[in-house]
């Protein structure tokens, strides 16, 4: 008995040994044990967890669940959603970027509320708190110190940075691989700004609380680097504020939205850091450490991530093309009219003769986007695309995505609206048609529309790149060389299709420069924006280490091909960066565009003519003309009082600001009096104004107003000074400006010719422009704004503005009363007559 005792107990001892190993290998943490704890007296069972405490994980994750695994797992368990995430992705940064997938039916507003618009973006993190809880911080890469020494920044920042809680959750379970488990399913059935409609975005759309009865999670999906989730919400719209209309009653408005959950890279890319000379769109953040007696504001150019594969990294070192590791590939959305899928493609494909420059082949690819296959989506977060939106806009739109840390792109959705082909056409038969008999018609054929397809999907996705507009592109062409064949078939009529220089409206005729030479194409500044971009350049180990070989590989690609510049599209006062126009000298380049204009308006009632339909085309080819003439007299005002400004470096020891010849802006006020304050009555066509009502006394007010308004104010005054104070013997100086306008605008004075009533209308806008810089109630707000434009200083009326106004009016009084004794015609007399008492009265307002 006593041997049958011990071994007894020896089995006893041993399965209790095998117990305790078996626990043993159990995670280090889990607060939940269903196991049976054995004694050499009793068997107990541990009591059940406590009400909130977590659940052993299969009474959570059951054999119910529909499960997804991704950077982490999502699960569906009878209509309750939980997120399953190990410790590996606590405190890591995830993008978060939400659109619509599906717009409300009359809830758009202006370009926003179509399927694809983006909706939201934020940067989060998952992190483990205390008594079972786990946070979603929102974090902001807004400002950074990386220096922890006693010296540095580091703690003094974080001590001032506390990233805010969103949300908290509970965990439901622990999995045995450390994982923790947690109900997210309230969270994304509510409404916030994290995964839904950021608030300024709400606020645009009218849209107030959540219906949470008519809202509801469609499907959660994970996958390698994203998790998506799509919810159908239903919110309260309210009725658009109208004044003098009372307003109507809330109404519902129901979206399809996705919200992408997008993993960022553990280590972020390497930037590269922005440089005005090279047009990119930015990212930055302020960086403590970079400056030694304060902070610097660091900005990174925004690009995608291009890499030779490791096996070809020699090849691509010695100058061969190599496939990147990682192509660039944009999707054609399959609700895309079948006709317009091959130029939109055509589009995206073009690019790649500029990553040639860049040392990639087949480095961006255009795709149909797959069909029947479910595991890819328009909204994961992976793929880029072109999405067509049923819209009246007349727009498209190239917005993307990056990393706030590096600059990366990661990816991008395309707003192609499809009345973008009314803009295309409008633009087309303006500036093209003299030359072009295809673009003499409402109905283009679909080769020619596709080809302005095209152009236009090749725009697009160049800001997709990273690069924003180069207005001063164009600029850099001589203007006889747009009326060259040859030239134009070898160097196109602007170096970058990222300008806004539309077709060559300065080709004549009887130049024949065919398709080459009338449309954009990626240039040698786009090839040139890549290379800077996108050259690989892993002999530096940072963005700080390639400054001086960016900063010098620059400095000597312009000196050599001075086409490469880049002109921002914000300078008001720089007459070579503008919209629309072409040619480095404005005045001659508007002055062929005139003479194509003047071709036009003959024709326009027939090459608009649509049998069974009104004049309605005719009325609206018209007011694209008058539109066109007006901005050629922009483009040429902009030269006045105009300022050169070319960002630089101090390696380049050259000026930075310059101001426009004086020759130059003389030249554009004489081309002002030659084709604008002499009446363009080529604008003026009887036939035509009887069948549409408009072309007359009031569209070419219009338009003499719209420069007038430009050449008499403060700011264009102020600028005159400053050039006559900085160069005396070289200025153009606001006294001359103000003469030469009136020698020309109130030329009748000098000649004693009766006034018509175009040049009756001119010479009162005029008057009333120079009266409004001297009358006390408008000079305040015009100081004001004139102060604002250039920074803080002295108030106007201490300055010699005024001085110069008055002394000018002075003139024109006495210029005006010599002339009344000699005007015969009564309503010239009246005029100026009447002219006359408004200048005294605003010279001598207290008699």
């Amino acid at each position: 008995m006593k041997n049958l005792r011990l071994s007894i107990l020896a089995v006893s001892a041993a399965m209790l040994s095998i117990s305790c190993a078996a626990q043993k290998k159990l995670p280090a943490t889990p607060p939940v044990k269903d196991t049976t704890v054995v004694s050499d007296t009793t068997v107990k069972k541990t009591p059940p967890p406590k009400k909130g405490e977590p659940q052993p994980y299969n009474k959570v994750i059951t054999n119910k669940a529909i499960s997804a695994t991704g950077f982490f797992k999502v699960h569906n368990v009878e209509d309750k959603y939980y997120f399953e995430i190990h410790d590996s992705i606590m405190n890591r940064d995830i993008l978060v970027v939400n659109r619509m997938s599906k717009g409300a039916a009359g809830g758009r507003v202006s370009t926003m509320g179509y399927g694809g618009d983006q909706i939201g973006k934020s940067v989060i993190q998952f992190e483990k708190g205390p008594n079972n809880k786990i946070f979603l911080k929102s974090i902001s890469h807004q400002e950074i110190s990386s220096d922890s020494t006693e010296d540095g920044m580091y703690h003094s920042l974080r001590n001032s940075n506390l990233q805010p809680l969103e949300a908290s959750f509970s965990i439901a379970a622990y999995a045995k691989d450390s994982s923790v488990v947690f109900d997210v399913t309230d969270y994304v059935d509510g409404d916030n700004d994290i995964l839904f409609f950021e608030a300024r975005v709400k606020r645009s759309l009218n849209l107030t609380q959540q219906l949470k009865d008519r809202s509801y999670i469609v499907e959660m999906k994970a996958f390698p680097t994203n998790v998506e989730i799509r919810t159908l919400k239903t919110y309260m719209k309210a009725p658009p504020s109208i004044p003098g209309i009372p307003a109507g009653s809330p109404s519902p408005a129901t979206y399809e939205l996705n919200s992408s959950l997008l993993l960022l890279p553990k280590v972020p890319m390497k930037p590269r850091y922005f440089d005005p000379r090279v047009g990119y769109f930015s990212t930055g953040y302020i960086d403590f450490d970079a400056n030694p007696h304060g902070v610097k504001r660091i900005s990174m150019a925004t690009r995608w991530k291009l890499e030779p594969k490791p096996e070809d990294v020699q090849k691509y070192l010695k100058g061969e093309l190599v496939e990147p590791a990682n192509p660039i590939i944009y999707y054609i959305d399959p609700a895309t009219p079948k006709k317009w899928v091959p130029f939109l493609i055509q589009g995206i494909n073009d690019w790649q003769v500029a990553f040639e420059q860049a040392g990639f082949k087949n480095a961006i690819i255009g795709k149909e986007a797959p069909l029947n296959d479910p595991t890819w989506s328009l909204d994961d977060a992976r793929n880029s695309a072109i999405i067509y939106k049923p819209s009246p806009i007349a727009n498209a739109s190239g917005p993307h995505v990056n990393d706030p840390r590096s600059g990366q792109i990661l990816e991008t959705h395309i707003n192609w609206y499809h009345n973008v082909m009314e803009l295309l056409q409008n633009w087309y038969m303006i500036q093209a048609s003299p030359s072009d008999p295809r673009a003499r018609t409402m109905s283009f054929d679909d080769e020619l529309m596709g080809q302005l397809i095209r152009f236009v999907s090749s725009h697009e996705v160049g800001h997709t790149l990273g690069l924003r507009h180069n207005f001063g592109s164009s600029a850099t062409t001589p203007v006889e060389k747009l009326r060259d064949a040859k030239w134009l078939k070898e160097n196109g009529h602007t170096a970058s299709i990222m300008d806004y220089a539309r077709f060559n409206y300065v080709a004549q005729p009887e130049d024949k420069v065919g398709d080459a030479g009338m449309f954009p194409h990626i240039g040698a500044y786009d090839k040139w924006a890549i290379e800077w971009g996108y050259r690989w350049l892993p002999q530096f180990k940072t963005a700080d280490e390639e400054t001086a070989y960016l900063n010098k590989l620059i400095i000597d690609r312009l000196a050599k091909n001075p086409r490469l510049v880049f002109g921002t599209e914000s300078d008001r006062d720089d007459p070579r960066n503008q919209s629309e126009d072409l040619g480095d000298n404005s005045m001659l380049a508007s002055a062929y565009g005139i003479k194509n204009l003047k071709r036009i308006v003959p024709n326009i009632l027939e090459w608009t003519k649509v049998p069974n339909e009104g004049y309605e085309h005719a009325a609206k080819i018209y007011g694209q003309v008058v539109g066109q003439f007006g901005r050629y007299m922009g483009h040429v005002t902009k030269n006045i009082a105009g300022i050169y400004s070319t960002p630089r470096k101090v390696e380049e020891g050259k000026a930075v600001i310059e101001f426009v010849p004086k020759a130059k802006q003389k030249e554009a006020v004489n081309f002002l009096h030659t084709h604008l304050f002499t009446t363009p009555k080529w604008l003026l066509d009887r036939n035509l104004y009887s069948k549409i009502g408009t072309g007359d006394m009031q569209t070419i007010a219009a338009l003499q107003n719209g420069q007038l308004n430009s050449l008499i104010n403060n700011r264009t005054i102020s600028k005159l000074l400053d050039f006559e104070n900085h160069s005396p013997s070289q200025a153009y100086t606001a006294i001359e400006l103000y003469n030469d306008l009136k020698r020309g605008i109130w030329s009748e004075l000098r000649t004693n010719q009766s006034i018509d009533i175009y040049r009756r209308s001119l010479q009162k806008m005029y008057a009333e422009k120079m009266i409004g810089i001297i009358t006390p109630q408008d000079r305040g707000a015009v100081g004001a704004l004139a102060a604002a434009a250039r920074g803080a200083g002295p108030d106007i009326s201490s300055m010699d503005n005024i001085s110069i106004v008055k002394g000018h009016l002075r003139g024109l009084l006495a210029d005006i009363r010599t002339a009344l004794p000699q005007t015969r015609d009564a309503a010239s007399k009246l005029h100026l007559q009447d002219v006359a008492e408004r200048i005294k009265q605003a010279l001598e307002p207290s008699k």
